[in-house]
C-alpha cells in the first residue's frame, strides 16, 4: 500500500461543504478558523462578497458563516472561503423537482401495504446498489445544520494543480516538422519528485556526419555539464531506420527545474533547434478521510429504518441507533460513479470564449491558469488556418556566430505587398549597412550584418494584419586566454593582483579559489577589475588563509596560479644602546621589534645570558628587555639580542665606571684579566660575518702598559682600514669592522711595561651563511609531483646546516615560488601541487643558524608526468619450441607525455628474476621472443614506458610452457581460386595459398597427377603460405594443379584448375554459295584452333574489288553462314571472316577465293518532284516586356522574345524616341531573345519603353513601363552615433 502524502497545514478547523437547495430556499455555509483573529474572505466566482440583502456574512471569535437568502438560478455557482494562504472551494447546486421524483420512485416489484417504504437509496432486487445523488437531498432550514456533502471540497493554497488535467495532456500536439528533427521535443508537466523523459528524434539518412545534439536551459546553460543524479542525457541509434533518438531524463524533479528549454541539433552545415517548456507542480496534499463522518445510524424503534421528512435532518438523532456500514459502501460507489461520469473540461474550454476561461477553471478546480492556457494554445494550434499573406514563414529559431551576418527570408503571396520588420516589437529602420532590406519577386529578405549580442532578439515580419516571428540566437565564439596567470609569493598584509588577458574585450570570466567561485563580499576582500582584454583579481591585505590555487575560467579555456603568503620581515622600531654605569647601579638594555610573537636570545660576548637573581629577561608585546641589577665589573662587555628565526642581531656595549677613592703610585707588572670577561684562555669568540668584531680585554699594570695585537706572526695595526686598536686605562680594545671569513683564527694580545709583560690568546670564529648547495637533480616525476635530490654545500659557514629551503618556477615564468617555509633537513624532497605537462625548474637554499645561503643553480627543466596505465589484453599469438609471439593493446591512459615504447620481460617459473626479452624498447604492440629454452614453464609481462618511467606491468593469466603445439594442417583456398583460373598467354601466374599447421607441414605440388616440373613453375613456401609462380604462361601450363599438406600422418589437399587461353585461328573455307539481286549468301567452317576457349562469334567484312576498302557487315556473328544485303549493283565484291573468342579476334582472316558481281536490272530511276515550301514568317513577339521598378544607380535590363523569317530588324524606343544607337543603352539578341540594358539609370530614365520588330512578312511591337526610384536616404551621423 503506498504511503500517503504529507497532509498540508490548513487554516480551517471546520470547512464548508457543497450543498443542494431548491429555488427560493435559504442556505447557510459555516467555517471555523484555527485562529480566532484570522481574517476570512468569502468569494463567488473569484469575486469578493460583502453583506447585502442577498448575502449575510457573520464572524464570531473564529466561527464564520455565509447565508444566501432566496436562492435563485444565478446563485448556483462555485464559492470559496479564504483565510491566510488556505482556500476551500465548495458549490451551491439547485435541485430539479422532476428529477427528484423520478429518482425516488419505488421499485416495480409490489410491496406489502403495511410494510415501511424502502429508503430512497435502497437498491432494487438484482441490481447493484446505487447511492442517492446529492441533488436529491432535501433543503435545510436556516436553523438546521447543512446536509453532509458526498465528499469534502478540496483545499488548496493557491498553488494546486489539477492532476487529471495534467494527465489528459496526451492530446496530439504534434507540430509541422521542419529542419533536421523528425520528432521535436514536446513540453511536459511533472510533479515534484517524479520523473519525466523528453524525446527528440533525428533522421540521419541524408546526413553525411553523425548529428550533434545539445540541450540548454534558458539561453546558454548547457545541460551536458549538469548531468548527474537528477539529469541524464542518452542517445539511441536504430541501424534499420537510421534514426537517432536523443532523450533527456529528469529524475526526481525539483521545483527549480521548471522553465524554458531548448534542443539544438547540428550536422556539418545543417542546423535546427526547438524550444519547449517544463512545468513542475508541487506535490498535492491528500486530506485524511474521516470514516466516522460517513457512518449512518439506524432508528432504534423496532429495528427498522426511520424515514425522514423533507424538513428533517439526518443528523438530528446523532447518538441514537446502530452504525450502518452499508451507507459507507454506497457512498464510495457514488464517488466512483461521479469520476466515471466526469465531463472533459478541455472540450468545454475549446468551445468557450476566452472571457469565460477563468470561470470554467474555477468550477472544475483548475488553479494553474498559466499551464491551462499553454496547453489550450497547443490544442488549438493544429486548427489554425493557413496564412493567406505568407507562402513561407520564418523558421522557429536561427543561430549565428558573433560578428557574422545572417539573412532572414520569407515568401509572401502578393509580390507587391509591403512588409515591415520588427525587432522585439520595435520597427527596424534602414540605417547604414547594419540592416539590408531586399525584395526579389515574392521573396523578402532581411540581412543583419556584424551580429552582436544586442542582435539576440525576437524578429517579426508583418504583412497587413498577419505576421510571422522567429528568435535569433547570437552565439559568442570561445574566449581564449592570451596571457596566463603568474604564481605569486607575497608578504602577509600586502596587496596581491592577479592579471590575465583574454582574446575579446568585454568577455565574462569566472574566478575560483581552490575550486570555489569568488564573489565580491561585504568586506571587499576580493575586487574584480576589467581593462579592455585584461582582467584583474585584487586581494587586499592577504593573510595565510589566502594561500591556494587561483583559477580564471572562460568558455574557451582556463589558467591557474598559486599564491603563497609569507610572514613579514621583522622590523626594528627601537635598537639597544650602549650603557655606562657605575658599581651597584642598574643596567637596562631594551629594544622593540615589529612582531609581538617573535622571541629572542640575549648574548654577552657571544655567550647566552641566563636569568638569575641579578639578571632579568622580560618580553612584553613587542618590547624585549634585559635588566642587570647591582652591576659589577665582570658585567662589562658586548651584549647582543638575536631574534629567533631572523638572520640579524642588535648589539650594544656595557661600560663599567669604577669610582677611585685615592691614588697610591707604584709599579705593578701588567696582567691580562680574561677571567673577568667570563672567558678562560681556551674560550672562543664567535662573530657573525658582516658584523663588528670587538675584543675588549681588561688589563692592569702600573705604569700603563703598551698593547700589541698579533694574528700568527702578523702584527695587527690600523693600516688595514677595517682594523681599529684602542687602549684606555684598564682596557685594550681590538675592533674589526665587518668581519669576514679570513678574519677567523687565534689572536694574541701582549701587554708590556717596565715591570714586565703578559700575553693571552683569544680564538675568534667567524660564522657565516653556508655556500649554495650543489645543483639539484630530479630523481623521478609523478602526475603532479617530483622527487628532487641535491648535495650539501661545500662550506657550512662555520655553523651546522639545519635544513634547506626549496623554490620552483615554471620554465617560461620569472617568478619563483617557495615550496617550504620550515627548513627541510634531508637532501631529498618531494615537491607536489604541480600541473601535469608544464615544465618546471627547482633551486635550493641552505640554512644554518646564521641565515640562508644564496640559491643553487636551477635544476634541469622537467615536466611532471605520470606513468601510463598498464598495457591491456596481453595474449599469446603463436608459440613454438624456442619462440613465442605476444601481442597486446596500448594502455588506456597515456597522459601528457608521449609513449616512448614497451618493455617485455620474462621469468622462469620458480625464480624471481625478470629478464628483459630484448635491449631497449619497442614501438610495436607485438613481439616475437626467440631462443627460449624448450619445455620451460615461463611467465611474461609487458610494461609501457614514458618519461615518467615504466607503468605497472600486465602479465599473462598463467605461466606458459615453451613447446610447439600440434595443429592439424588446413588449406585456405581463396575464393577466386575455387573456380577455374583463366589467364592469357604471356601473363604471369602468382598463386598464394594460405595454410595452417604446426609443426611446419610438408608441401607437395602436382600437375595433372604428376610431379610439377621445377623449370615450368617455381614454388616458394613459408610458415603460413605456399606460392606457385609462372613468369610467362603458355598453353601447355593449362591443367589441374594439386597441393598437398602433410604433418606426420595427417594431411589436407586441394586442387586448382588453370586455363591458359590464346587468340583463335582463322575460320576455314569461306565461300560464296549464292548471289541474287543485291544479296550474297556466304558460308564457312569453324577454325581448327579455338585458342583453348569457346568461339563467341565471327566478324564478316566486305570490300569493293576496285578499292579493296574493307567494311564490317556483322560483328560477333554466331552462325557459320550469313546473307550480305544492300550491295550496290554494278560493283564486284570479295568477303572475309575473322573468328573471335574471349581473348580477341584471330590474327589472320579467311578470304573468299571467288568474287560476287551485282548485275544491273535495266530500269532508270526517276526521283519525285516536290513543290518548294515557303518558310517566310511575319515578325511576332512570343514573350512580352514586363514593367519594372528599379533603384537609381543600378544597371537595369528589359527582355522579350521574338520570332520571324527572315530575321526581323529590331528597334528600341523610349517615349517614342529611338534609343537603339544611344551610348547609354546596350542591345543584345541571342536565339530570338532581345535584351535592352540601361546603364546606371537615373530618375530621368523612367518612362515607356517599346521594342519594334520588322521583316518582309510584317511588323510587331511591344512596350512596358520603367520606374526608377531614388535610393533610400541615410540617417544623419548624429543618429547613427546614438
Amino acid at each position: 500500500m503506498p504511503e500517503p502524502a504529507k497532509k498540508a497545514v490548513s487554516a480551517f478547523a471546520k470547512k464548508p461543504k457543497t450543498q443542494t437547495a431548491e429555488v427560493g430556499a435559504t442556505v447557510v455555509f459555516e467555517a471555523e478558523a484555527e485562529k480566532p483573529d484570522a481574517k476570512v474572505r468569502w468569494q463567488k466566482d473569484a469575486k469578493d462578497l460583502a453583506t447585502s440583502d442577498k448575502y449575510d456574512i457573520k464572524a464570531d471569535s473564529g466561527k464564520h458563516s455565509l447565508t444566501i437568502k432566496d436562492v435563485a438560478k444565478e446563485d448556483a455557482a462555485g464559492y470559496c472561503v479564504i483565510a491566510g494562504g488556505s482556500k476551500v472551494k465548495f458549490e451551491l447546486k439547485l435541485k430539479e423537482p422532476e428529477a427528484v421524483k423520478e429518482e425516488a420512485a419505488p421499485a416495480p416489484d409490489p410491496a406489502p401495504a403495511d410494510a415501511a417504504p424502502p429508503p430512497a437509496d435502497a437498491p432494487a432486487d438484482g441490481a447493484p446498489p446505487e447511492p442517492a445523488a446529492p441533488e436529491s437531498a432535501p433543503a435545510v432550514p436556516d436553523s438546521a445544520p447543512a446536509a453532509p456533502a458526498p465528499a469534502p471540497a478540496p483545499e488548496t493554497n493557491g498553488h494546486g494543480t489539477d492532476t487529471n488535467a495534467d494527465r489528459r495532456m496526451s492530446v496530439d500536439t504534434r507540430q509541422d516538422l521542419t529542419g533536421l528533427f523528425t520528432e521535436k521535443p514536446q513540453s511536459g508537466d511533472v510533479t515534484v519528485g517524479e520523473n519525466i523523459i523528453i524525446v527528440a528524434k533525428v533522421n540521419a539518412t541524408s546526413l553525411l556526419k553523425k548529428p550533434t545534439v545539445k540541450w540548454f536551459k534558458g539561453k546558454w546553460m548547457d545541460l551536458a555539464s549538469k548531468s548527474g543524479k537528477h539529469l541524464q542525457l542518452k542517445e539511441i541509434y536504430d541501424r534499420n531506420t537510421k534514426v537517432y533518438t536523443f532523450e533527456m531524463h529528469v529524475i526526481g524533479a525539483k521545483a527549480n527545474f521548471a522553465g524554458g528549454y531548448r534542443c539544438e541539433v547540428s550536422s556539418r552545415d545543417k542546423f535546427d533547434s526547438c524550444n519547449f517548456d517544463l512545468t513542475v507542480h508541487e506535490a498535492r496534499a491528500v486530506e485524511e478521510f474521516d470514516i466516522r463522518a460517513a457512518f449512518r445510524r439506524t432508528s432504534a424503534s423496532g429495528g427498522g429504518k426511520k424515514k425522514h421528512g423533507a424538513g428533517s435532518s439526518i443528523d438530528g438523532s446523532e447518538d441514537a441507533g446502530e452504525l450502518d456500514f452499508t451507507q459507507l459502501l454506497k457512498k464510495r460507489e457514488a464517488v466512483q460513479r461521479r469520476k466515471d461520469e466526469e465531463v472533459d473540461v478541455w472540450d468545454i474550454l475549446q468551445k468557450a470564449p476566452p472571457t469565460d476561461y477563468e470561470k470554467i477553471a474555477f468550477q472544475h478546480g483548475i488553479t494553474d491558469l498559466r499551464g491551462m492556457l499553454k496547453r489550450l494554445k497547443k490544442m488549438k494550434k493544429p486548427q489554425e488556418k493557413k496564412s493567406a499573406a505568407f507562402l513561407k514563414n520564418l523558421d522557429p529559431a536561427y543561430q549565428v556566430e558573433k560578428g557574422q551576418k545572417i539573412k532572414l527570408a520569407i515568401e509572401v503571396a502578393d509580390a507587391n505587398a509591403d512588409v515591415k520588420w520588427l525587432k522585439n516589437g520595435q520597427e527596424i529602420k534602414a540605417s547604414g549597412s547594419k540592416y539590408i532590406f531586399e525584395s526579389v519577386g515574392n521573396m523578402r529578405y532581411l540581412t543583419i550584418n556584424h551580429c552582436s549580442l544586442a542582435d539576440d532578439a525576437t524578429y517579426t515580419c508583418v504583412v497587413g494584419e498577419e505576421k510571422t516571428a522567429t528568435e535569433l540566437f547570437v552565439k559568442e565564439p570561445p574566449v581564449m586566454i592570451v596571457q596566463n596567470l603568474e604564481d605569486q609569493m607575497v608578504m602577509k598584509g600586502e596587496r596581491v593582483e592577479f592579471l590575465c588577458e583574454v582574446s575579446e574585450e568585454g568577455a565574462t570570466v569566472k574566478w575560483e579559489k581552490d575550486g570555489v567561485e569568488l564573489t565580491r563580499d561585504e568586506a571587499l576582500k576580493y575586487r574584480f577589475k576589467k581593462d579592455g582584454c585584461k582582467h584583474y583579481l585584487i586581494i587586499n591585505e592577504v593573510s595565510k588563509e589566502d594561500c591556494g590555487n587561483y583559477r580564471v575560467k572562460t568558455n574557451g579555456g582556463e589558467s591557474v596560479a598559486e599564491l603563497m603568503v609569507q610572514e613579514k620581515e621583522l622590523e626594528v622600531y627601537q635598537s639597544i644602546a650602549d650603557l655606562t654605569v657605575k658599581a651597584k647601579d642598574q643596567a637596562v638594555f631594551k629594544c622593540e621589534v615589529s612582531d609581538e610573537n617573535v622571541k629572542g636570545i640575549w648574548y654577552k660576548n657571544g655567550v647566552e645570558v641566563k636569568a638569575d637573581a641579578r639578571t632579568h629577561i622580560t618580553h612584553i608585546g613587542s618590547h624585549h628587555k634585559l635588566t642587570i641589577d647591582d652591576v659589577k665589573p665582570e658585567d662589562e662587555g658586548d651584549y647582543t639580542f638575536v631574534p629567533e628565526g631572523h638572520a640579524f642581531n642588535l648589539s650594544a656595549k656595557l661600560n663599567f665606571v669604577e669610582v677611585k677613592i685615592d691614588y697610591v703610585p707604584r709599579q705593578d707588572p701588567p696582567k691580562i684579566h680574561l677571567d673577568t670577561m667570563g672567558k678562560t684562555p681556551e674560550s672562543t669568540i664567535v662573530v657573525v660575518a658582516g658584523n663588528k668584531l670587538r675584543l675588549d680585554v681588561p688589563i692592569t699594570g702600573d705604569p700603563a702598559p703598551t698593547v700589541v695585537w698579533t694574528k700568527g706572526e702578523k702584527v695587527m695595526s690600523e693600516a688595514d682600514g677595517r682594523v681599529h686598536v684602542e687602549s684606555t686605562k684598564g682596557h685594550c680594545i681590538f675592533t674589526i669592522e665587518g668581519a669576514e671569513r679570513q678574519d677567523e683564527g687565534v689572536y694574541s694580545v701582549i701587554v708590556r711595561n717596565p715591570a714586565g709583560e703578559d700575553k693571552a690568546d683569544i680564538t675568534v670564529k667567524v660564522v657565516d651563511v653556508p655556500d649554495p648547495p650543489q645543483t639539484p637533480r630530479i630523481l623521478s616525476v609523478g602526475e603532479d609531483s617530483c622527487v628532487v635530490e641535491w648535495d650539501p654545500p661545500s662550506f657550512d659557514g662555520g655553523s651546522p646546516v639545519i635544513g634547506y629551503v626549496l623554490e620552483r618556477k615554471k620554465k617560461k615564468s620569472y617568478r619563483w615560488m617557495r615550496l617550504n617555509f620550515d627548513p627541510h633537513k634531508d637532501t631529498t624532497y618531494t615537491a607536489k601541487r604541480m600541473i601535469e605537462g608544464m615544465a618546471y625548474e627547482i633551486r635550493v637554499y641552505a640554512v644554518n643558524a646564521i641565515g640562508m645561503s644564496r640559491h643553487s643553480t636551477p635544476s634541469q627543466p622537467f615536466v611532471p608526468v605520470a606513468p601510463t596505465s598498464e598495457p591491456m589484453a596481453l595474449c599469446i599469438d603463436d608459440i613454438s619450441d624456442t619462440t613465442i609471439s605476444l601481442k597486446w593493446k596500448p594502455p588506456e591512459r597515456v597522459g601528457s607525455a608521449e609513449l616512448e615504447g614497451y618493455g617485455v620481460e620474462y621469468c622462469i617459473e620458480g625464480t624471481q628474476e625478470w629478464i628483459p626479452a630484448f635491449e631497449g624498447l619497442t614501438d610495436r604492440t607485438s613481439v616475437i621472443i626467440r631462443n627460449l629454452p624448450t619445455g620451460e614453464k615461463m611467465q611474461f609481462r609487458v610494461r609501457a614506458h614514458n618519461m615518467a618511467g615504466p607503468s605497472a606491468p600486465t602479465m599473462l593469466a598463467q605461466p606458459v610452457t615453451i613447446r610447439e603445439i600440434m595443429q592439424r594442417p588446413k588449406l585456405w583456398i581463396p575464393r577466386h581460386l575455387r573456380q577455374t583460373l583463366v589467364k592469357k598467354v604471356g601473363e604471369s601466374i602468382n598463386l598464394v595459398i594460405p595454410f595452417q599447421g604446426k609443426p611446419r607441414p610438408k608441401i607437395t605440388w602436382k600437375k595433372d597427377g604428376e610431379d610439377l616440373d621445377s623449370k615450368a613453375a617455381s614454388i616458394r613456401n613459408s610458415d603460413t603460405d605456399s606460392i606457385l609462380f609462372i613468369r610467362r604462361a603458355d598453353r601447355k601450363d593449362s591443367g589441374k594443379y594439386d597441393i598437398n599438406l602433410q604433418i606426420e600422418n595427417v594431411e589436407d589437399q586441394a586442387d586448382i584448375s588453370i586455363q591458359i587461353v590464346d587468340l583463335p585461328a582463322a575460320p576455314l573455307s569461306v565461300k560464296i554459295t549464292e548471289v541474287w539481286g543485291f544479296n550474297v549468301a556466304l558460308e564457312w567452317k569453324p577454325p581448327k584452333d579455338n585458342g583453348n576457349c569457346d568461339i563467341i562469334g565471327y566478324t564478316i567484312q566486305k570490300a569493293d574489288k576496285r578499292t579493296m576498302d574493307w567494311y564490317t557487315v556483322y560483328d560477333q556473328y554466331r552462325r557459320t553462314n550469313c546473307v550480305v544485303s544492300d550491295l550496290i549493283m554494278g560493283n564486284e565484291y570479295v568477303f572475309r571472316a575473322f573468328a573471335m573468342n574471349m581473348v580477341g579476334s584471330s590474327v589472320e582472316p579467311c578470304t573468299t577465293v571467288e568474287s560476287a558481281f551485282i548485275q544491273k536490272t535495266g530500269f532508270e530511276y526517276k526521283p519525285p518532284t516536290y513543290k518548294e515550301h515557303d518558310f517566310k514568317e511575319a515578325a511576332k513577339f512570343t514573350h512580352p516586356l514586363v514593367s519594372r521598378s528599379v533603384i537609381c544607380g543600378y544597371n537595369a535590363t528589359l527582355s522579350c522574345a521574338v520570332r520571324g523569317i527572315p530575321k526581323p530588324k529590331i528597334s528600341w524606343y523610349k517615349n517614342r524616341m529611338d534609343v537603339s544607337y544611344d551610348a547609354k543603352f546596350r542591345t543584345f539578341s541571342k536565339q530570338g531573345v532581345l535584351t535592352l540594358e540601361i546603364r546606371k539609370p537615373c530618375t530621368f530614365d523612367s518612362g515607356v519603353y517599346m521594342c519594334k520588330a520588322v521583316n518582309e512578312g510584317g511588323e510587331d511591337m511591344i512596350e512596358c513601363k520603367l520606374e526608377v526610384r531614388p535610393p533610400p536616404k541615410e540617417a544623419p551621423k548624429e543618429e547613427l552615433k546614438k
